[in-house]
């Protein structure tokens, strides 16, 4: 056991002991080795189940991360372009002006197109085919590549159908077999399946006064419809696990994020790279609207990840990449120190700890924040 894992487990335990979190995984590789890997906590206050290694936790958008690596391999064999429009490969998708948005639009979130369909209801969004053909019926919000504005839950099957018209899988088959079984990690999911429910944790979420979400006006365009929310609450549900929403419902462990980063820094893990450095330098690129409104905040995207800046998670190096999931999980990749790092959690509140145990892993290892 290294001193950094001695130290980080003593936090972590502190901060369970707090209140301040309930179960943690976190999982740090350097330089291909394994040097943090920790478990602690328990699952569900209704069980006092302990988190175990192989506890599979609800990480929402960490799986934006997993599925731009899919489309980094995509275009690296050749089989479409950043700057391909996506109605050369999905012809539907191009009606209602739609037909200028490209592959790099949709990576970049600058697609035009954030909102979730207006009207759209639970068993649509578990309904891939039904998903698919409501987002090409969908007119643009605004000229694509013009703003940069998060698309939260959109964004996965914008790309995820692209992908699957030029290589012919589903997002789950592409999934498990161009990253979960190099690797040797099962355990990264979008849909699961029924034989590993039994090991989710349950999440659960401290909201202060007066910011529980409540039913808003879903006649209007809107990222995140009101009946998905409280998203914890939405992701405790089996039919929402099963749903294969690759932007938004990833289920993993720490240990199955990790791998992943540690197979995009240069020389992978355990003789696995899943892209050369040079894509992986393209892919990291930062991504700019022409012309965003006075006054937005432009986000930090490269080509599906997000990267480093002063307020990251992932600390201020412009190098790192990765993407965090609501509510404090996250993978992500600092090149410069050669770390991949995943932290995953079922207790979501403004006192929570993540951003802390993040601080003391780089701590813990001497690396700069």
């Amino acid at each position: 056991m290294t001193d950094a894992q001695v130290h980080l487990q003593l936090y972590i335990d502190d901060v369970i002991r707090a209140g301040r979190e309930r179960g943690v995984q976190v999982v740090v590789y350097q330089r291909g080795k394994l040097v943090i890997d920790i478990a602690a906590g328990i699952t569900d206050v209704a069980t006092g189940r302990p988190v175990a290694h192989d506890t599979l936790f609800p990480v929402f958008s960490c799986g934006k991360g997993l599925q731009a690596t899919l489309m980094h391999m995509l275009v690296h064999r050749g089989l479409i372009e950043y700057d391909t429009p996506i109605a050369e490969v999905w012809p539907e998708f191009g009606r209602n002006g739609k037909d200028k948005v490209t592959l790099r639009h949709a990576l970049s979130h600058t697609a035009g197109m954030p909102s979730m369909p207006v009207g759209v209801a639970q068993h649509e969004v578990c309904d891939w085919a039904a998903m698919v053909n409501r987002i090409a019926a969908m007119p643009l919000e605004w000229q694509p590549g013009t703003r940069q504005v998060y698309h939260a839950i959109i964004q996965g099957w914008l790309l995820g159908e692209v992908a699957r018209r030029v290589d012919g899988r589903l997002f789950p088959k592409m999934l498990r077999e161009e990253i979960c079984e190099p690797l040797g990690t099962p355990d990264l999911y979008v849909g699961i399946p029924d034989s590993a429910q039994p090991r989710v944790a349950i999440l659960d979420e401290i909201f202060e006064e007066g910011k529980r979400p409540t039913g808003i006006d879903d006649g209007v365009p809107r990222a995140i419809p009101s009946w998905i929310q409280p998203l914890h609450a939405f992701m405790n549900l089996p039919d929402s696990r099963r749903a294969c929403i690759p932007s938004s419902n990833s289920i993993a462990t720490a240990r199955g994020l990790a791998r992943h980063y540690a197979a995009l820094l240069p020389g992978g893990v355990d003789g696995v790279e899943l892209l050369p450095p040079g894509r992986i330098g393209q892919a990291t690129t930062r991504q700019y609207p022409t012309a965003q409104p006075q006054g937005m905040i432009v986000p930090f995207f490269g080509l599906g990840y997000h990267v480093g800046h002063e307020f990251s998670d992932m600390g201020t190096r412009g190098t790192s990449f990765g993407h965090g999931g609501y509510g404090g999980s996250i993978g992500f990749a600092d090149p410069e120190h050669g770390l991949a790092v995943a932290l995953t959690k079922n207790l979501f509140s403004k006192n929570a700890a993540h951003r802390d145990i993040l601080r003391a892993v780089r701590d813990a290892l001497g690396v700069p924040q």
